[in-house]
């Protein structure tokens, strides 16, 4: 991606459409995108000093705010970023620095968050642990047992799907499709399983088993603990299940989240960094990375796994579809042949194949809550861009939860010609006041957009149908008070649910805390699976049926 690869090229505007620009920068902005080369910014925390963001931030010196940023498409145009755009990089750059100085203190607090949920919770809670201690028979829990349950399980419960409800059998294919996927007309077994699911994968393998195969009766696939390259661990999660053994209806794909004291995490959500994919539009750099997709360290490996011409280079020369994928992933250095398999993307396309090949009648689903629904969004699309064609025609929905932003508005458009004919298929749930899905920062530089139904829920758990969330940026002085009063509003309501819709209702300690914490900072509390499962269950009339 050189300067020379830049010949005869185009640029783009702030909606992401194309226009001659000829050797000519207009502004400073050289946006401009050769129909066959990738383009990227990656906004680098480290690329400069305290000394740099001083002067970056308090005094808008664009050479310092360069350090921070690094693009394919020049300095100047990193000097025009910077200078449009000085607060929203600043803001980015002091969150995941301040994140990363406490990732270690951040990961600490988990494993001890973790061991004394799981040690009151498994001893009957405070005073069963005190009886337990003075008998002598404390029960010690395991963190990879059956029973060691996540943060995230302990802010919610709950484990069965709605009143045990089920998706239902698939007599008539049309008739079950146009049932099952109209949400809005009150069919909500499907959402409800996908937000059970999402809140789910959180678990470890063996407490997702026996969940899916106890409580919902049916049939767990597969767990997987996928490679991220860039941040080199295991850091993406994905389950696997169908509703039946033998000639199933569903398959469902279940992404994990953002993780409550994973700093990896938490960066990627205030990461800025996109990738543009000829014809695609720009991706969120940091979620194609948790696919297994690339590494900003070396970006040519995005190219390698993302442009088709190559596969299809590859299998007009004899080569078959397996090694082309094989070559796509192991072609960089970085990305070796043991990591190959466990890269998400090609992890879950394998089976998923596998699966529909098993299953002749089965349609899929792809779900996931927080970075799992941008990862839920982000695999079908790379379905698309890879030209799986038979595979997304079994496409049933893609259902998230919290989902922040994933690419500009060319990718909106990219996405809605195949995600909304015959029936519209992906449905983005935001909770009232969560800060996630406005994450990343939209605005004509940035250029991250939502696209999809969203359906949202005030906290009276009154649903509307709308394509963007209100107060879409999240930040601003007339939103300040209304998110905290609605906080309080939240607390209270949290404390008597019990009391008024019943047990399944009732919030635990854990959960409080949250709601106790969200008076200070409101739309972190609100992104708890908590509220998306009531949202799920309690929203408007017609409910299930």
């Amino acid at each position: 991606m050189t300067a020379e690869s830049a010949r005869n090229r185009r640029g783009t505007d702030g909606d992401g459409e194309s226009r001659d620009l000829g050797d000519s920068c207009a502004g400073g902005h050289c946006g401009f995108v050769d129909g066959d080369v990738f383009q990227y910014l990656n906004v680098n925390p480290r690329g400069g000093g305290v000394r740099d963001l001083l002067n970056y931030g308090a005094w808008g010196d664009a050479r310092s705010g360069v350090k921070f940023l690094e693009s394919s498409k020049g300095v100047d145009f990193a000097a025009a970023v910077a200078s449009d755009r000085r607060w929203v990089i600043v803001i980015s750059i002091i969150v995941r620095r301040v994140i990363a100085f406490f990732r270690k203190p951040m990961e600490w607090t988990g494993f001890l968050v973790d061991f004394v949920l799981n040690l009151l919770s498994e001893n009957g809670n405070f005073l069963g642990l005190l009886y337990n201690f003075i008998r002598g028979n404390v029960i010690v829990p395991h963190r990879d047992s059956d029973t060691f349950i996540s943060t995230v399980g302990h802010l919610d419960g709950r484990t069965d799907l709605y009143k045990g409800m089920n998706v239902p059998d698939q007599h008539d294919d049309s008739a079950f499709e146009q049932s099952i996927v109209r949400v809005e007309l009150g069919n909500r077994a499907l959402m409800d399983l996908c937000i059970m699911a999402s809140k789910l994968a959180y678990e470890n393998k063996k407490v997702v088993r026996n969940v899916v195969v106890q409580h919902w009766k049916m049939h767990f696939v597969d767990f997987y603990n996928c490679w991220n390259d860039y941040q080199q661990e295991r850091s993406t999660q994905v389950f696997m299940l169908c509703d039946k053994p033998v000639d199933a209806n569903l398959i469902l794909i279940s992404f994990r989240g953002t993780e409550p004291f994973d700093a990896d995490d938490w960066c990627t959500d205030f990461d800025y960094s996109w990738y543009e994919i000829p014809k695609l539009g720009k991706v969120h750099m940091g979620f194609l990375e948790a696919l297994g997709l690339g590494n900003r360290t070396n970006t040519v490996t995005f190219q390698e796994n993302l442009d088709l011409d190559k596969k299809k280079y590859a299998l007009a020369s004899g080569a078959d579809a397996s090694d082309s994928e094989a070559s796509a992933s192991t072609s960089n250095e970085g990305f070796g042949s043991e990591m190959a398999d466990v890269t998400a993307y090609y992890a879950v396309r394998s089976k998923l194949k596998s699966l529909l090949e098993e299953h002749k009648n089965a349609k899929f689903v792809v779900t996931g809550h927080s970075l799992g629904g941008a990862l839920a969004i982000l695999f079908p699309t790379v379905l698309v861009l890879h030209e799986e064609i038979e595979v997304m025609q079994r496409l049933l929905g893609v259902y998230t939860f919290g989902q922040p932003r994933v690419g500009d508005r060319q990718l909106q458009r990219f996405m809605e010609e195949h995600l909304d004919y015959p029936y519209p298929k992906y449905f983005r749930v935001v909770y009232c006041n969560d800060v996630v899905p406005r994450l990343p920062y939209d605005d004509r530089t940035f250029l991250y957009k939502h696209f999809g139904i969203c359906l949202y829920y005030d906290s009276w758990y009154t649903e509307q149908k709308m394509e963007e969330e209100p107060n879409r940026n999240y930040f601003g002085p007339r939103y300040l008070i209304p998110e905290h009063l609605n906080a309080i509003w939240e607390l209270f309501r949290g404390l008597t649910m019990g009391y008024t819709h019943g047990p399944e209702y009732k919030e635990g300690w854990f959960s409080i805390l949250l709601r106790v914490v969200g008076l200070v900072l409101p739309g972190l509390s609100a992104h708890s699976p908590t509220d998306y499962i009531n949202s799920v269950r309690l929203g408007k009339e017609p409910m299930f049926k």
